[in-house]
C-alpha cells in the first residue's frame, strides 16, 4: 500500500479536482491501485486538505497528502466490485478513469468488509 504519505497530485480532470478540494483533514479514503491490480487496497487518511498541485503552475489544480492508515487483508478487485450488489453504480464502475471518487457510507463499508474477508 502506501508507506510515510504521498501527495496526490497530477489529477487533471474538473470533476476529480472538485473531489480533491471536498476532503477534509482526517477523512479516509480508500486505496485503489489504477495501474497494477485494479484493487482496492487499503484506506488512507488525508493528512493535509487541497493545497496548489505543485506538478501545475495553474493554481485551479489541487493537491491532497495522504498516509497509511489499514491495509485491507486482501485486494478487492475490480471484476469483484462489479459483481457485487449495491456497488453496481459507483463511479469505479460506472467511469473507472476518474481518479477521486465519491462513495456514500454504505458502499464504503461494503467495500471495507470485503476487503477484510
Amino acid at each position: 500500500m502506501l508507506e510515510g504519505f504521498v501527495v496526490w497530485d497530477g489529477v487533471r480532470n474538473y470533476q476529480a479536482r472538485n473531489n480533491l478540494r471536498a476532503m477534509k483533514e482526517g477523512e479516509q479514503v480508500l486505496f485503489y491501485h489504477s495501474n497494477e491490480g485494479l484493487s482496492v487496497v487499503g484506506i488512507a487518511k488525508v493528512s493535509r486538505e487541497s493545497f496548489q498541485d505543485p506538478t501545475s503552475d495553474n493554481p485551479n489544480w489541487l493537491a491532497v497528502e495522504l498516509v497509511p492508515y489499514k491495509p485491507f487483508r486482501r485486494s478487492v478487485e475490480l471484476a469483484e466490485i462489479k459483481a457485487e450488489p449495491g456497488l453496481e453504480n459507483i463511479a469505479l464502475v460506472r467511469n473507472a478513469r476518474l481518479s477521486v471518487q465519491q462513495l456514500n457510507q454504505i458502499e464504503f463499508e461494503k467495500l471495507v468488509a470485503m476487503g477484510n474477508q
